[in-house]
C-alpha cells in the first residue's frame, strides 16, 4: 500500500512538474501563421488544476523568419523579413476553498500581430503595409470536483484589445496608402469545462470551451480611394475549443498533448468606409486546428524535462498578406527544475511554417517558402 502511494504521488510530481509545459515556449508567431489566425497563448486553463494555493508568472520570446517574393507581374522582388520578434507574458493565480472548489485568475496575451513589409527597396506588390495588433486578457474561473474523478468549470473573460492596418503596394491598386487605427476597447466572454481524472495513474482529460468575444472598437480610417471618416467597428476575437490530456505511463514518465480548434471564419475586420468602397474586409483567416503531443519524465527529485511535437494543418494557399503562411510543424524540449515549493520551467521551441501565396482580390501578388520561428520561454511557478 506505501508504495502504491508513493507511486501516486510521484506520478502527481511529474504532473505537476510538466503540465504546461507542452505549451511554453509555443507562442507561435501568429503574424506568420494564417491557418493558425493571429493565436498566441492557447487560453491555457492549466493553473487550475494544480495543487494547492499556486501562482505562476511566465515569459516567452519569440523570433519569426518570414518572407518572400513578388509574383513575376510585379517584378519578383523579395519582400525582405515581415515579422517582427514579440514578447509573451503570462501570470496566474489559484486557490482552494475546501475540497471541492477551487478559483483561478489568469492573465494572458491570446491575440497579436506584428507584420511590416519593408519599404523602400522590398516587395513592389506590398511594399509599406503593415498591421499591429495587441490584446490582454483576464480570466477568472471556478471549478466544483463532484468527486476525485469528475469536476466542471466556468468563468468570465474580459480582453482589451487594439490594432493598426496600413495598406500599400501595386497588389492594393486604388486603395494602396488606407490606414485604419482600431481605439483600445474591452470585449467580455466565458469559459466552460468539464475534466475527467484518475489520480492514481495521474489521468486527465479536460475539454474546454472559449466564447467568441466582441470588441466595438472606435475606428479612424482614410486612404486611397477610402474617404476618411470615424466610426465604430465590431471584431469578434474567436470562440474556441481546446482538448488536454495526460496519462503517467509508469511512475517517471508522462504522456500529454492538446487538440485546439479556433473558428477564425468569424474573425472579422470590416470598417464602414472601406467595405462600402471595396465591399470586402481586410483580413480572412480559415478555421484552425493545431495538435501538440508531448512526454515527459522525472529524472530526479529537482531535474525533469519535456519533448514535444506540434502540427497544423495547412489550408488554402492563398492567404491574407497580413498572414503570409499557411500551417506549420514544430518540434520544442524543456526542462523543468524544482526546488522546495518553487518550480522553474525553461523550453524552447524551433517552427517550420508551411508555404503560402499572398493575395489580394482573389489574386496571388507574391509567394512565401521556406519560413521558420524560434521560441523560447521561462515560466515561474510556486506553491504556497
Amino acid at each position: 500500500m506505501r508504495k502504491i502511494i508513493r507511486e501516486e504521488e510521484t506520478m502527481k510530481k511529474i504532473v505537476t512538474a510538466t503540465l504546461g509545459t507542452a505549451t511554453l515556449g509555443l507562442a507561435l508567431c501568429a503574424q506568420a501563421a494564417s491557418a493558425g489566425g493571429i493565436d498566441r497563448s492557447g487560453q491555457s486553463i492549466g493553473a487550475l488544476f494544480e495543487k494547492g494555493t499556486y501562482g505562476e508568472l511566465s515569459f516567452g520570446y519569440v523570433s519569426p523568419s518570414v518572407s518572400g517574393s513578388d509574383v513575376a507581374l510585379f517584378g519578383g522582388s523579395p519582400s525582405g523579413n515581415t515579422t517582427a520578434d514579440f514578447t509573451q507574458l503570462g501570470a496566474a493565480y489559484k486557490q482552494d476553498f475546501g475540497q471541492n472548489l477551487s478559483f483561478a485568475l489568469i492573465f494572458d496575451q491570446p491575440f497579436g500581430a506584428d507584420i511590416t513589409y519593408p519599404a523602400p527597396g522590398g516587395s513592389i506588390a506590398l511594399g509599406g503595409t503593415f498591421a499591429k495588433v495587441d490584446s490582454n486578457a483576464l480570466t477568472g474561473i471556478l471549478r466544483y470536483k463532484f468527486n476525485d474523478r469528475m469536476s466542471v468549470y466556468a468563468g468570465a473573460r474580459a480582453d482589451r484589445a487594439s490594432g493598426t492596418v496600413h495598406l500599400s503596394g501595386a497588389a492594393y491598386g486604388p486603395v494602396s496608402g488606407y490606414n485604419v487605427v482600431l481605439k483600445d476597447a474591452t470585449g467580455y466572454g466565458y469559459v466552460v469545462g468539464a475534466a475527467f481524472e484518475i489520480p492514481k495513474i495521474a489521468m486527465r482529460v479536460a475539454l474546454t470551451y472559449n466564447s467568441a468575444i466582441t470588441h466595438d472598437f472606435a475606428t479612424v480610417e482614410g486612404g486611397g480611394v477610402v474617404p476618411p471618416g470615424t466610426s465604430t467597428t465590431s471584431v469578434k476575437t474567436p470562440q474556441s475549443v481546446n482538448l488536454d490530456f495526460q496519462t503517467g505511463i509508469n511512475p517517471t514518465t508522462l504522456v500529454f498533448g492538446t487538440i485546439r480548434w479556433v473558428k477564425w471564419s468569424e474573425f472579422k475586420v470590416e470598417p464602414a468606409n472601406f467595405l462600402a468602397t471595396t465591399h470586402g474586409g481586410l483580413v480572412s483567416i480559415e478555421n484552425a486546428t493545431t495538435y501538440t503531443l508531448g512526454v515527459g519524465h522525472k529524472f530526479n527529485d529537482s531535474w525533469s524535462g519535456a519533448a514535444t511535437v506540434s502540427y497544423e494543418d495547412a489550408g488554402n494557399p492563398l492567404v491574407s498578406p497580413l498572414a503570409p503562411t499557411s500551417g506549420r510543424f514544430g518540434i520544442g524540449l524543456a526542462a523543468i527544475y524544482t526546488v522546495g515549493k518553487a518550480k522553474i520551467t525553461a523550453g524552447a521551441q524551433y517552427i517550420w511554417l508551411g508555404d503560402a501565396t499572398p493575395a489580394t482580390g482573389g489574386t496571388a501578388r507574391a509567394n512565401f517558402t521556406g519560413n521558420t520561428a524560434t521560441a523560447v520561454g521561462v515560466k515561474i511557478g510556486y506553491t504556497f
